[in-house]
């Protein structure tokens, strides 16, 4: 279906859908300074095929959703925990939307900073997961889920500028932080580049995510009492989100599988998405045969 704009929470959010609304909802969150394309069209079909209602869309300060306002100092956002706005606040967002699109509850689906907010959004709205998978993300724990020194100094770079540098900078930041077990599709990860520039590229809203994220709480203690079933996916080889962060998810919510995968980086190959696909089928199916049970 065509984008569309949702007035939520005194903003807009840019969002999309795959499929009938008849199918299972599936509302999927994207990470850090990344659009909702990101989630690629051909994996949001398959999913819709799969008997899914797949719902995607911009978090606000990235794509076509609103801009926000405010000044960062990431140190002092680290130190004491402020931040023009928080996670809890984008979790708001997702709630709202879904609200807004008629749909009571959803198997929520978040990558990186996407699963953080997807985690905040079981914390926060509980009524509102029907399961959570988390992607290549972490319990906000600041001692696990460490990014390499490497990748670090990626994500703290100089924005680029103009089109031609902001594509050039995307395929070398995935070949740094993309999966060394799989091949690297460069001609995807452009195409996604240029695509993402002509629907509109934000580096001040970059850094207010990344104030959100550095000044968020360890949610671990809050995801022991999430009560619906869970997966977990990592990949082994993650410089951005070390392992370590999905392996203390899993261990904070009592229903969880995990799925750490061999040679994946800090990115989705298209090697993987069956295995994703079948990962998150099985998780809805738990949910509902819990449901019924209940």
């Amino acid at each position: 279906m065509p984008e569309k704009i949702a007035e939520v929470n005194g903003i807009q959010l840019c969002h999309e859908t795959f499929g009938s609304p008849d199918g299972r909802p599936l509302l999927m969150i994207m990470g850090l300074a990344s659009q909702m394309i990101w989630w690629d069209d051909e994996l949001c079909e398959n999913l819709a095929a799969e008997g899914f209602f797949v719902i995607r869309y911009d978090n606000r300060d990235a794509g076509r959703s609103s801009r926000m306002t405010g000044r960062v100092n990431l140190p002092l956002a680290y130190t004491l925990r402020t931040a023009p706005y928080s996670l809890a606040d984008m979790a708001g967002d997702a709630a709202g939307l879904l609200t807004e699109l008629g749909v009571a509850s959803a198997h929520v689906v978040g990558a990186s900073m996407g699963g953080m907010v997807a985690q905040t959004l079981a914390i926060e709205y509980p009524s509102r997961v029907r399961s959570l998978t988390s992607i290549m993300s972490t319990t906000g724990n600041r001692f696990v889920g460490r990014p390499s020194a490497k990748a670090m100094a990626m994500l703290l770079s100089a924005p680029p500028r103009g089109r031609d540098e902001y594509v050039d900078s995307l395929v070398r930041t995935f070949r740094v932080i993309g999966s060394p077990g799989y091949p690297f599709d460069e001609a995807r990860m452009r195409e996604r580049a240029e695509r993402s520039f002509e629907r509109g590229i934000n580096p001040g809203g970059t850094a207010r995510q990344l104030a959100a994220i550095v000044s968020s709480r360890d949610r671990f203690r809050a995801l022991r009492k999430v009560d619906v079933p869970a997966l977990v996916v990592h990949g082994s080889k993650d410089p951005l989100v070390h392992v370590s962060g999905g392996r203390a998810t899993a261990r904070a919510l009592r229903e969880s599988e995990v799925d750490i995968v061999p040679g994946m980086g800090h990115d989705l190959p298209r090697a993987i998405w069956p295995r994703l696909t079948r990962g998150l089928v099985r998780t809805a199916d738990r949910a509902d045969v819990k449901n019924r049970r209940a």
